[in-house]
């Protein structure tokens, strides 16, 4: 017996600290589908729906996936919405003669899906097209606004700026819609207009422009009382509508202000002891009111997200820390089984209908508050995600990586039938992409660009490490730009001078070697005119190569999988890094103040690290963030 109990409390220590380990993202979207295992279910006791917080979920666990490089999530995401969009495009479940925004958040995972490397994968861009021509033929106010729902006449609410919005941005910027973006606009500017309250700085729930409804006040038209949720939606609308707003376009900087001006009111009524937020913004222990989960992972996830990409100063994520900590106590915990729990989240709030909903105080306190609703569960997962970024983003701070687009150079038609350059570049999402490899370095907090002409002293300036990937030979592009002896000078100085080059080659027939070999031999390294790890078909074993424990690289890695490469032969000063059969693989040079990482394939491309194809044996995930970690450290 006492052995037993002693076993048992083994098992019991080993749990937790796996636990702590396992980040709170995971930990909750692993939770959401154990709840969940078939299909999303939004209502209680009603069949599963097209529905927003279905649609929050997949951008949650979307996320996740994005940070782990674990296909599962990405499959559960498809699966989940294959149940809802049929062959033809159409969605079941979805009335388009609503016109209700609560419809359109869901569209996100379309875009999603539709640009990834999918077998029949027209059917969510028709699905997508659907939600768009809801969008175009939204009923509007004299001003432009979007009415929040066709039975809610002349009234735009906070919550229509995230349903809507990040949506018609993303879809804006894919097909190719540049003049919808002041329309995107427009929607935040009214909402500044007649929503904000210069005394406090906060928003009102809604305002209605017919200054008709009961809940509305006479003069304003808006909605007698600051709600926490409300103003949560429209900051996390803010900062994902800036992930596709174009750079030049002259609304992106008011909408960066609209953000700054929020802040400094969220820190205002931000518990101080607690460090998390009251359902009722302003009101504080006024009988009745209480802390609300769902406003708090937003305010955290919008503060913290408006620091990481620069709209909001560093000051702020310590803000979002002590929400964040606050969360974890006051909302979040443990079940025996290891799920989590997410406690406290209201279940709804709203304005007119039946019954009519009158926008007291007294009526925000009377819904209730449920543990697991999807509305806290999903921006929980979403602060939980940027609070992880955080606390690893200052390696790469100030660091910027380019990869080269030069002797990279090769085109295909994207979604609106126009050139693009694809292949090895940060904006290809697709299996031929490096989109994956650039999150991960992002994340660390580098900045990531690209050099699309010959390298020079002057585009290399400012550059920490840069990238040579697989150089094109004239099969793969007309008139291909090969490596010069001008080149391998300029790269040769910009090396010695500091800078950390990596340089990536591809099996024999599918790179130009002998250029890219010129430079390589400036650092002791050749690519070999030889292909090792060849594969037939999908029998994966053929690809493996184990890491060894303690290799100086890829620290938290064990296997991957890399195919068709070429080896490398090797000599001073150049190192060998990782070999396997016989044949070095990875190689090192130290030359002058910098460095060189060679191998002979790009096999970090987002086809291995997504997730979605090998098996999660090989983890090359992990090794693109070990390299990632590795190039960006100022000692190596």
């Amino acid at each position: 017996m006492k052995h037993l109990l002693f076993y048992s409390f083994i098992l019991a220590i080993s749990h937790s600290l796996v636990a702590q380990k396992t980040p709170y993202s995971v930990r909750m979207a692993e939770s959401v589908m154990s709840w969940h295992k078939d299909s999303i279910t939004v209502k209680e006791g009603k069949p599963a729906g097209w529905d927003y917080e279905q649609g929050l979920i997949y951008k949650a666990i979307e996320k996740v996936w994005n940070r782990t490089g674990d296909g599962k999530y990405f499959e559960y995401v498809v699966r989940d919405i294959n149940r809802y969009v049929q062959k033809e495009g159409s969605i079941r479940t979805y009335k388009y003669d609503d016109f209700n925004l609560d419809n359109i958040p869901t569209g996100r995972a379309l875009l999603t899906i539709y640009q990834q490397t999918q077998p029949d994968k027209e059917k969510y861009r028709k699905a997508a097209d659907l939600l768009w021509k809801q969008i175009e033929n939204q009923p509007k106010t004299k001003e432009g606004g979007y009415w929040h729902k066709k039975r809610y006449p002349n009234q735009m609410w906070l919550d229509g700026l995230f349903m809507a919005e990040p949506f018609s941005a993303e879809y804006s910027l894919i097909f190719n819609h540049p003049e919808h973006f002041n329309d995107i606009a427009k929607q935040f500017a009214l909402i500044e207009k007649y929503a904000v309250d210069p005394k406090t700085g906060l928003i009102y729930h809604a305002y209605d422009e017919s200054k008709s409804e009961k809940w509305a006040d006479p003069k304003t038209g808006l909605s007698p009382h600051f709600w926490s949720r409300a103003i949560g939606w429209y900051a996390m609308a803010l900062v994902d509508v800036l992930d596709y707003f174009p750079e030049t376009h002259p609304e992106r900087a008011n909408l960066v202000k609209y953000l700054q001006r929020l802040a400094p009111a969220l820190v205002k009524y931000q518990d101080a002891k607690s460090g998390v937020w009251y359902q009722m913004t302003t009101q504080g222990t006024r009988k009745g009111n209480y802390f609300e989960a769902s406003a708090s992972c937003m305010f955290v996830y919008a503060l913290a997200k408006g620091v990481r990409m620069g709209y909001l100063p560093q000051t702020y994520l310590s803000v979002a820390q002590k929400g964040y900590a606050g969360i974890l106590k006051e909302f979040v915990e443990e079940t025996p089984n290891g799920t989590l729990n997410l406690n406290k989240t209201v279940s709804v709030g709203g304005l007119g209908g039946t019954p009519y909903r009158d926008g007291s105080y007294e009526y925000y306190l009377s819904e209730p508050i449920r543990q697991n609703d999807l509305k806290g569960v999903g921006p929980f997962i979403f602060a939980s995600v940027e609070m992880e970024i955080a606390s690893e983003n200052s390696l790469g701070k100030g660091k910027t990586v380019a990869t080269d687009y030069y002797f990279n150079r090769e085109f295909r038609k994207n979604w609106n039938g126009q050139e693009e350059q694809f292949h090895y570049t940060w904006e290809d999402p697709m299996h031929s992409g490096f989109k994956v490899w650039g999150n991960i370095f992002r994340d660390l907090g580098a900045k990531t660009t690209a050099i699309q002409a010959a390298p020079t002293a002057e585009n290399l300036k400012n550059v920490d490490v840069y990238i040579i990937v697989d150089p094109d030979t004239k099969k793969e592009t007309a008139n291909p730009n090969f490596i010069q002896d001008t080149d391998i000078k300029q790269i040769s100085n910009w090396v010695k001078a500091g800078g950390t080059l990596v340089l990536m080659a591809n099996d024999t027939a599918n790179c130009e070697h002998k250029n890219f070999n010129r430079l390589a031999n400036e650092f002791g390294i050749q690519f070999l005119p030889k292909n090792v790890n060849m594969v037939q078909g999908t029998q994966w074993e053929q690809g493996r190569i184990d890491i060894p424990s303690g290799n100086q690289i890829f620290k938290n890695t064990k296997a991957v999988y890399i195919k068709e490469l070429a080896p490398l032969n090797l000599k001073a000063p150049a190192q060998g890094i990782m070999s396997h059969k016989g044949d070095v693989i990875i190689g090192v040079a130290k030359v002058g103040k910098g460095t060189v990482f060679a191998v002979g394939d790009p096999w970090l491309y987002n086809e291995y690290t997504d997730g979605r194809r090998i098996p999660v044996v090989y983890e090359n995930f992990s090794a693109a963030k070990d390299l990632a970690t590795w190039l960006l450290s100022a000692k190596k």
